[in-house]
């Protein structure tokens, strides 16, 4: 009952919300910032992430990618248009994190003020790097820019549930609880530290969701990251489906593998130093996948049909009843130009659909970073 109720918590805040305000820097002075890209063999979509980003930049800026165990020509292609780049080599220690740390070591030598991560298949809209960077040095802290996937053309039902799912999670939910005054999840790209915060955290490692990891650190440290919905930052879903299977089982199995190593810590580092905003935090991630939620609210109200009595299916009734209202509220504000309510209506299918990725996470856990491959 607990995360389909935060959830519920999460759309209502973000639907009563006030219309976002851009901060701009008018009272803060602009940093020197490094974009650190970490890139492996994204020949394909790396130009185009580039160049949404360079006329943001000012002359003290800089942008350095990292091409991690690439076999294309992303290096090459980089440099071509000004970056940066240094070159990785390292088939024993794969993973994001890995190279992340790399960038991190590479910086060392003349850190900048802050550093934007940027994933090399991601677009950044206008005025997005100068939104987060004013953001940061106003509030000191880490913050997080609108990250979402969109679908391929003429996208299939699957696909568009999917993306009705990643608006409720990287939207709906971070949106809601910064009306409420709370943190959120880092995801991934678009994020932006200062250095003197970054440099305290080791990123070397092949975590397979390392986003949500730095977030939780960084938390520890009185720097929950904040949620600028504002800054805007796009990619697009793979074009194969065992692109997005590889993508999706690392996303999801990640994500179920830190709610059951971190969650109950943090909320007991919570309560014990009175940290609201490491509790919100804590509160947020223990809130699964839209499928996984969908599936064990089922599972508890069947469970409870037949093997308990009339409380327990009261209760398993009204867990249905307040995840159906969650997800009815957050499409009819923020998904109703993505996905039918005719379509809505066979998202319980898409999560039966699932239903094998997630006994693989008790069985055959991903455990290992795998690129998904976007040609």
């Amino acid at each position: 009952m607990i995360p389909a109720s935060i959830l519920l918590l999460q759309v209502l805040a973000a639907i009563f919300s006030a219309a976002p305000q851009v901060e701009t820097s008018d009272k803060v002075a602009r940093p020197s910032v490094a974009i650190l890209m970490p890139a492996h063999n994204e020949s394909l979509v790396i130009a185009s992430s580039i160049q949404s980003m360079l006329p943001q930049l000012e002359d003290q800026d800089r942008l350095l990618v990292v091409a991690d165990n690439c076999t294309d020509d992303t290096a090459a292609i980089a440099r071509s248009l000004g970056a940066t780049v240094i070159e990785r080599s390292n088939l024993h220690q794969r993973g994001k994190g890995y190279a992340l740390d790399f960038g991190l070591q590479h910086l060392k030598n003349t850190p900048p003020q802050a550093v934007l991560i940027l994933d090399a298949d991601c677009i950044v809209s206008k005025s997005a790097v100068q939104s987060l960077i004013a953001v940061c040095v106003r509030h000191r802290r880490p913050v997080q820019a609108l990250y979402l996937m969109q679908s391929q053309p003429n996208p299939s039902l699957k696909e568009r549930v999917a993306e009705f799912a990643w608006i409720v999670k990287n939207k709906v939910r971070p949106l809601g609880f910064k009306v409420l005054g709370l943190p959120c999840q880092l995801m991934g790209t678009g994020m932006i530290f200062l250095w003197d915060d970054i440099c305290k955290i080791s990123l070397a490692s092949g975590h397979i969701v390392e986003d949500m990891k730095l977030g939780i650190d960084l938390a520890r440290l009185d720097k929950a990251p904040l949620f600028l919905p504002d800054a805007l930052v796009t990619s697009i879903f793979p074009p194969t489906q065992e692109a997005t299977n590889t993508q999706r089982a690392r996303w999801e199995h990640g994500h179920l593998s830190v709610i059951l190593s971190e969650a109950p810590r943090l909320f007991f580092e919570a309560l014990k130093h009175k940290n609201t905003q490491m509790l919100g935090l804590a509160s947020d991630l223990i809130v699964p996948p839209l499928a996984v939620l969908t599936l064990l609210s089922c599972c508890v109200f069947i469970i409870s049909l037949f093997f308990a009595g009339k409380l327990a299916v009261l209760l398993s009734a009204s867990l249905l009843i307040v995840l159906s209202a969650a997800i009815l509220l957050a499409w009819i504000f923020f998904g109703r130009e993505i996905i039918s309510f005719k379509q809505l209506c066979y998202a319980p299918i898409y999560a039966l659909v699932k239903i094998p990725l997630y006994f693989k996470f008790f069985f055959n856990r991903q455990v290992d970073w795998i690129r998904s491959k976007r040609d």
